[in-house]
């Protein structure tokens, strides 16, 4: 499962200026699409919204919770798991064939106030790996992969060791990143773990330096013989910035060198500052996503791309980029009545998606 077969057989080309339409009709012929293609999925909406559901069954091949794996939502104390929300999504990916990735083991948000207890290193490492094998162990055989470490670089980071401060840095160090990709590993062999981050698609001096940063920080890992599988860029793409196409072309190659997967695992386009008319703006939107995956996918094709929702009707985006001029958000492959919008024909030149 999210397994690269081969190359693509010519290099796609097209970025900013190229419409989606036209950078289809260019590049129709002659490629192979062997990433696939899935979405983030919201606890809830697969048993109270018959399209979502359906929409889901449609064109996805795989799925990921956008909650109910997270800290916050598993242990609302230390002593107890409620993997209600999980266990819906799992279920729904059994009966439907889909294959599921978990998110995520190792995170700086939304962890439980009790964690600030952990004061300690030997109380955060039995923790951390009671946390990794009781979860991942859960879903052995279910999850064909894990995004175990998510976000693990601040902000601005310029070197490999500027890692968040989270509870486990601030008690185990930067161990703890090794701990918790061998405990995922030692539960489940044959899940392929993942690591990801962000900001590191973009022109400009901070977007490069992290994005470098990033590439230390998964070669130290390796070189320490962790067992990182894959690696993510999640690619919640700011219409306000420019992608750094022969930035993330070199990244793409240097990964595939080290004999690592390469994934989008949270796409979508944030539209505040596109024009007001939708052609116009989804027109944008499928441009820039166009950039992006056209820049990672030249060398070498994704292993999957996975937009962060299917429909506008459910995005987070609003909640924190709300168009000025009170028109809806327009982040994702479908519209808000789920129709396909051009954000989807331009993954399908990338990934396998029915009808496509």
């Amino acid at each position: 499962m999210f397994s690269r077969r081969h190359a693509l057989k010519t290099a796609l080309s097209g970025l900013v200026a190229a419409s989606a339409n036209s950078a289809l009709a260019a590049s129709g012929a002659g490629f192979d699409r062997p990433a696939i293609y899935g979405a983030a999925v919201r606890p809830g909406l697969i048993d109270t919204d018959a399209d979502y559901s359906r929409a889901l069954r449609t064109y996805c091949a795989a799925i990921v919770p956008e909650g109910g794996l997270l800290w916050n939502d598993l242990r609302p104390d230390q002593s107890t798991f409620d993997f209600k929300a999980a266990d819906d999504i799992a279920s729904f990916a059994r009966s439907y064939d889909l294959a599921l990735r978990g998110h995520t083991l190792v995170w700086h948000g939304v962890m439980p106030a009790w964690t600030e207890n952990l004061t300690t290193r030997p109380l955060a490492e039995a923790e951390l790996m009671r946390h990794i094998a009781t979860v991942v162990g859960r879903y052995r055989s279910q999850m064909d992969s894990w995004i175990v470490v998510n976000e693990p670089l601040t902000e601005d980071a310029t070197v490999v060791t500027d890692l968040r401060p989270t509870i486990w840095q601030r008690t185990i160090g930067f161990d703890h990143l090794a701990t918790a990709f061998q405990a995922a590993k030692a539960t489940d062999p044959l899940a392929t773990l993942f690591i990801n981050e962000y900001d590191v698609e973009y022109v400009g001096d901070r977007f490069r330096q992290k994005r470098e940063a990033y590439t230390a920080l998964i070669r130290k890992l390796l070189d320490r013989h962790v067992p990182i599988e894959g690696v993510g860029i999640q690619g919640h793409l700011r219409s306000n910035l420019d992608i750094d196409w022969r930035g993330l072309r070199q990244f793409a190659r240097d990964m595939h060198s080290l004999g690592l997967k390469l994934a989008v695992t949270e796409l979508d386009v944030i539209d505040d500052q596109l024009p007001a008319d939708i052609a116009a703006r989804d027109r944008r939107v499928s441009q820039f996503a166009h950039a992006f995956l056209s820049s990672l996918s030249e060398a070498e094709p994704l292993d999957s791309i996975l937009s962060w929702g299917i429909t506008d009707k459910y995005t987070w985006v609003p909640t924190y980029y709300r168009r000025k001029d009170g028109a809806g958000n327009r982040p994702l492959p479908l519209s808000d009545t789920y129709e396909p919008k051009p954000l989807m024909t331009v993954i399908a030149q990338f990934s396998k998606i029915p009808g496509y």
